[in-house]
């Protein structure tokens, strides 16, 4: 094999791990956040609001930008995970995702 083979089938090799990296899902949701509904904000006004929180993670890996919705499941995972915590069963978005962050509202609306 020449070296520009080697070198091509080197870089396809990296481009590819990249990809498959990069697709992955790296947040699960928790069994107390699979409790936790996603509302559009309609329903809440008669909630009692817990609080915020503001889920963040890496967007890009190893310089590839991760996959938009991938990243915006994850960071609701998050906020789902930590609502549960917080004593919440709603969350409800409060910012768009920006650098691998968005904020959400997190509420009390079952008793």
């Amino acid at each position: 094999m020449s070296t520009s083979s080697r070198l091509i089938s080197k870089t396809l090799l990296v481009v590819f791990a990249l990809t498959a990296v990069s697709a992955c899902t790296w947040v699960k949701t928790t069994p107390e956040g699979e409790k936790v509904t996603v509302s559009d904000g309609t329903g809440v006004s008669n909630c009692e609001r817990k609080g915020e929180v503001e889920s963040a993670l890496k967007s890009r890996v190893a310089g590839v930008e991760r996959n938009a919705t991938k990243v915006a499941a994850e960071l609701e995972a998050l906020a789902r995970n930590e609502a549960a915590k917080m004593g919440g069963d709603t969350i409800v978005a409060e910012s768009n995702v920006r650098d691998g962050k968005k904020t959400y509202g997190v509420y009390r609306c079952r008793s």
